[in-house]
């Protein structure tokens, strides 16, 4: 995957984790928990992608 794929990807992750974050926000309480656990698998999605961008820079 090219750099520009990456860096797409996490801008898109980064925006999907702030939207949730502000749902959650907002969401009734029986509905937090499942936001909460959908939220941490962005988060590591998120960060499996910058770790990957950073790999790819050092790289070059």
């Amino acid at each position: 995957m090219s750099i520009r794929l990456v860096a797409i990807d996490l801008y898109r992750l980064i925006k999907e984790v702030e939207t949730l974050e502000k749902k959650i926000e907002k969401a009734p309480f029986d509905k937090k928990e499942a936001l909460k656990d959908q939220l941490r698998r962005l988060k590591t999605e998120r960060d499996r992608m910058r770790r990957m961008l950073e790999g790819k820079k050092d790289s070059l």
